[in-house]
C-alpha cells in the first residue's frame, strides 16, 4: 500500500480488515472494477436471489485473497448493494491482491 489506504479498506488491528463494497450482481462475470463512492465496486456473475450474490460475493473475495472461505464474512447490508464484509488479513495484502488483475 502506497501511503494512506483507500477508503473502502480499514484495518481494525489484529489481522482483521474491514472492506465496503458496492456489488452489481447479475453481470456478465464476476470482477472488482474500481471504485464507487468511497466502496470497492465488483460486479457479480450471480443474480441477487436466495442469497447467491451474497455467497458468490465471500467466494469470490476468499479466491482472489488466498484464504478460507469462513475468513471473510458479510457483517452488514446483506439486503443491499453496499455491503460491508470483515476477514482476515493484513490491509496491504488484501488491497494488492483486490486490485490486481486475473
Amino acid at each position: 500500500m502506497s501511503g494512506k489506504p483507500p477508503p473502502w479498506l480499514v484495518d481494525d488491528g489484529g489481522g482483521v480488515v474491514r472492506l465496503a463494497v458496492h456489488v452489481q450482481p447479475g453481470a456478465k462475470r464476476t470482477e472488482v472494477v474500481g471504485e464507487y463512492d468511497g466502496c470497492l465496486r465488483i460486479r457479480l456473475a450471480a443474480p441477487p436471489v436466495d442469497g447467491k450474490a451474497n455467497a458468490a460475493l465471500c467466494a469470490f473475495v476468499a479466491k482472489r485473497l488466498g484464504v478460507s472461505l469462513r475468513a471473510v464474512e458479510i457483517v452488514a447490508g446483506h439486503s443491499s448493494r453496499r455491503k460491508r464484509l470483515s476477514l482476515d488479513g493484513a490491509p496491504e495484502d488484501v488491497e494488492a491482491r483486490l486490485l490486481a488483475k486475473g
